[in-house]
């Protein structure tokens, strides 16, 4: 039986090859853009293969032939004369203190400066952008070849500070000056490529740098990371078919089970459905399907923004956008989507072309859990005790076995646990739907009916659930709606029990949160 080394973690190009791990060849796209040299941007999101791609880079770049036997790239008609590479990887450092930045790029200019011989002028000792400036033309010079120069996650000094303006403005104007010198020493550069999850307008970050290709929504190189389904059943069905015997179900079932919980990015209108390569590795190496996605972490000021701006959460999925709302995003912008789009939260969905717009929505279950998990733990507090009463199997429980009062209880006595910043109307909303939602019911927010529609409805396989929330109103006025808009009607051939609930919340001391819930079960005819 033949058995397979999975590179999970690894993304440096010459030890998954030296080491015989396991590897699916996207040589052929790079031998592409090598031959046609420039300065590229691609923007994709975290822990989808962007630092593997930059250091298969940085291998055909240093001439190493050799590590490329059998793959594409080695067939190809490309010059393998070696450049010299300055490669930056902004992925290893943490960028929330006042000198992160600069301390990291003088890091890497010292050492380049060191391999070349380089002694900086007094002039330039402390000038970021002039040393980089001087070691691209000194480095031409010594070597008599182009420079090739790639950078790994150029936005991770900007992630994670956006609410430290001042350090965020600070981190961008080094960037901004940094990033100039690539159209001014143009002569002395062959290529250039860049990687990053956000790309921040123009007028912020790249303003200076026109000539560079963005080919980040370019059908040409849409699977340039990420594995179509052709790709991991090619190179990883041994793993698939281990997979198979551990869950005593037939190959093709296990894939079905793989493609719902890690398939589904699109990165362009016409581009392939893609794996998420990080999430498939851990799954075929632990041959557990479960998220692994969502243990690399999310961006806490996407869930701040979502929590603070009222956003109701279902309204983020089915998106239509225009592509220039999804290239261009700025940090201050209000709709989160672009940004979500570029974090890998929203894919693509489909395409208008009459109009020019994109259908965003979650592209597999793995992110959906992800994203939903996160946002929950930004409105309450995370507990490990095993009696916690907020428990997610308990709130569960109470759906699956038809307790609504011991669901709306518990959520009453969450709710005085926790903090009342940024609250209102749609935050209890998406409150109440995430502990739904994470808890394993089906539940939808603002289901629609022929005369309105409900706040949101929770299905079990015995049991639907039908609520309506008010704000500083009344838990009356919301049990009076649900009978005058007959949301229950839709229901009437369901041989489900139907329990109707209003309730209340409030922002009003003393008694902030649910002051008070209504439950009704209607009675079916066997």
């Amino acid at each position: 039986m033949e058995t397979q080394n999975y590179p999970i973690g690894i993304q440096t190009f010459s030890k998954i090859i030296e080491g015989d791990f396991t590897y699916v060849d996207k040589t052929a796209i790079l031998g592409t853009l090598v031959k046609r040299e420039g300065y590229y941007f691609l923007s994709r999101p975290r822990r989808f293969g962007k630092s593997l791609l930059l250091s298969t880079f940085h291998a055909y770049f240093n001439g190493e032939r050799e590590l490329f036997k059998g793959l594409a790239l080695d067939k190809a008609d490309v010059d393998w004369t070696p450049n010299p590479v300055l490669h930056f990887d902004f992925n290893s450092a943490v960028f929330d203190q006042e000198d992160g930045l600069r301390l990291l790029l003088n890091k890497f200019l010292l050492e380049f400066e060191t391999t070349y011989g380089i002694i900086p002028g007094s002039d330039s000792r402390e000038n970021i952008p002039q040393r980089f400036r001087d070691i691209i033309r000194f480095v031409y010079e010594k070597t008599q070849r182009k420079v090739v120069i790639l950078i790994d996650e150029y936005d991770k000094p900007l992630l994670g500070i956006e609410e430290n303006k001042e350090l965020f403005e600070k981190n961008q104007s080094l960037l901004k000056g940094f990033f100039g010198n690539l159209k001014s020493m143009d002569r002395y550069i062959r290529f250039a490529f860049i990687t990053g999850v956000a790309r921040f307008n123009k007028v912020s970050i790249f303003s200076d740098l026109n000539n560079l290709n963005d080919i980040s929504m370019t059908d040409e190189f849409a699977d340039i990371c990420g594995w179509t389904e052709r790709e991991l059943c090619d190179t990883f069905m041994p793993g698939i078919e281990a997979l198979a015997r551990k869950r005593k179900e037939s190959v093709e079932k296990t894939i079905e089970s793989l493609r719902g919980y890690y398939d589904g990015y699109r990165f362009t209108s016409e581009g392939s459905r893609l794996y998420n390569p990080f999430s498939v590795l851990n799954a075929l190496f632990s041959l557990r399907i479960r998220p692994y996605w969502f243990a690399t972490g999310t961006p806490t000021f996407l869930v701040n923004r979502i929590k603070s701006n009222g956003i109701l959460l279902t309204s983020l999925n089915n998106q239509w956008c225009r592509e220039a709302e999804l290239l261009e995003c700025g940090m201050n912008s209000r709709n989160p989507v672009p940004l979500l789009f570029q974090t890998g939260y929203l894919t693509i969905m489909d395409y208008d072309d009459e109009t020019g717009r994109y259908k965003l929505g979650f592209p597999n279950y793995e992110v959906e859990h992800s994203f939903n998990y996160y946002l929950l733990r930004a409105y309450i507090p995370e507990t490990e005790e095993p009696d916690s009463p907020f428990r997610m199997d308990l709130f569960q429980m109470d759906l699956v076995e038809g307790r609504p009062e011991g669901f709306m209880n518990r959520l009453a006595t969450l709710l005085k646990q926790m903090p009342y910043e940024n609250h209102n109307e749609k935050s209890y909303q998406n409150l109440v739907y995430l502990l739904c939602r994470l808890s394993g019911t089906e539940a939808q927010l603002e289901h629609h009916s022929y005369i309105g529609r409900s706040d949101m409805e929770v299905r079990t396989r015995r049991f639907i659930y039908i609520f309506e929330f008010k704000y500083n109103r009344s838990v009356e006025e919301a049990m009076l709606q649900i009978y005058d808009r007959d949301y229950a009607g839709r229901y009437a051939l369901d041989s489900r029990i139907v329990y109707l609930i209003g309730a209340n919340f409030s922002d009003k001391a003393p008694n902030r949160g649910l002051t008070g819930y209504k439950i009704e079960k209607i009675k079916r005819i066997e």
